[in-house]
């Protein structure tokens, strides 16, 4: 016979730790607050690129003209009233280097000035472009950055020694590679207006060299729109504990669905503690986290819950502990299987990526061990708790009736 585990014996100093998890997580937020990421404040974003100018556009013609691109091409659309609309595409695969592509261009699109700032023998399939939309060419040139693939990695830090000449309210986060040279820059802007979309590449460029720094993209979030993706993720949040309490309550018993929301409630404290003492970003990647980390763990729970109440089947005449300790050991080896799987797959986005995703990865797997812990422990335990308690209350209740009767 499988040896059974004396689950029981540790529900209590299980409480007392969470109990301490709960007053760190709570104290370290009322006194240290969230590291808010760009999402969840009022202020100007942008994603910029460090990258060297390549050459920069003037349109001196009568007519308009657009400027796009894709990966492998460059397109230049002149339109308006009353000529035809042509389009000049230029290939980068017909094009050795820059200067061949350049000339290419002057010489085939009337009225367009290019200025080389970088070597002639740039490979074109370096350029880099912005995700802005197509912009219109005027006089006021047009600059088109380059990045080499063997560029060195600008730390994150660096970028926010820069930015902090701009004060406080200043947040920096790396996306993608290191060697990719790419950030986003969020300036607070708690007045709407006082931050302007130039300031951000002036002080970069102060520090890293001027026409060094490609904007790809510019968003100001308003202080309102700010405000309704806070409530809404504090919406949603709430929204599914009730539909988890309504749920389990419907499978299950009243104690049963309260246990698991408790549980559930116990993960997301203790990721929170972890984002705040650890100071890492808190964002939407965060909100996902938590909220995959409520799923992850509330399936856990309903899987003990369904061997508690099987167990209660096959042993009617059990002592309810026996009956938790038996349902605890026999899904053990199932939970410690599935952890250790899903844990893989964590550690390898933990491992190989950057930015708000490793932070993703790394609240994911806190929030996993913090899940098993509240499956095994506090969701069990609350509902032993609970049989205790109603065991209690019929004895007292059978007591006073035989008084009576005497």
């Amino acid at each position: 016979m499988k040896k059974v585990i004396q689950f029981s014996r540790f529900f209590l100093p299980a409480a007392v730790i969470s109990g301490i998890v709960f007053v760190t997580g709570i104290s370290g937020f009322i006194v240290k607050g969230f590291n808010l990421g760009v999402d969840f404040q009022a202020g100007l974003i942008q994603e910029v690129q460090f990258a060297p100018t390549a050459f920069s556009l003037r349109w001196q013609g009568t007519s308009n003209a657009i400027l796009s691109f894709d990966r492998g091409s460059l397109y230049i659309v002149v339109s308006g009233a009353g000529i035809e609309n042509r389009t000049y595409a230029f290939s980068f695969s017909e094009y050795n280097n820059l200067g061949s592509l350049t000339q290419a261009m002057m010489r085939q699109v009337e009225g367009l000035d290019v200025t080389m700032t970088a070597g002639e023998s740039i490979n074109p399939q370096w350029l880099l472009f912005s995700a802005q939309g197509n912009p219109y060419l005027s006089e006021t040139p047009y600059v088109v950055h380059y990045l080499p693939p063997q560029s060195t990695a600008i730390d994150i830090a660096e970028v926010r020694s820069a930015m902090a000449d701009l004060g406080q309210g200043v947040s920096v986060q790396n996306l993608g590679l290191p060697q990719d040279r790419h950030f986003m820059v969020r300036v607070e802007d708690k007045e709407e207006g006082r931050v302007k979309p130039d300031e951000i590449t002036t002080v970069l460029e102060a520090h890293f060299g001027k026409g060094g720094v490609a904007v790809l993209r510019s968003d100001y979030v308003g202080s309102r729109f700010s405000k309704d993706l806070t409530d809404q993720a504090g919406i949603l949040t709430a929204l599914t504990l009730l539909l988890i309490l309504i749920y389990a309550t419907i499978r299950f018993k009243p104690q049963y669905a309260i246990g698991a929301v408790i549980a559930i409630i116990h993960d997301g404290i203790v990721v929170i503690a972890f984002v705040v003492w650890s100071r890492i970003e808190f964002n939407t990647s965060t909100i996902a986290a938590i909220l995959t980390i409520l799923g992850y763990s509330i399936n856990n729970t309903i899987v003990v819950f369904d061997r508690i109440r099987e167990n209660l089947r096959i042993y009617p005449d059990s002592a309810f502990v026996d009956v938790v300790n038996r349902s605890l050991t026999g899904v053990l080896s199932r939970t410690i299987i599935t952890t250790l799987t899903t844990m893989l797959a964590v550690l390898s986005l933990f491992i190989f990526t950057t930015g708000s995703m490793k932070d993703f990865a790394l609240a994911l797997m806190v929030g996993m061990l913090s899940g098993v812990y509240t499956t095994l422990f506090i969701a069990s335990g609350f509902v032993y708790l609970w049989d205790n308690r109603k065991q209690e209350r019929d004895k007292r209740k059978q007591t006073q009736s035989l008084v009576k009767v005497r």
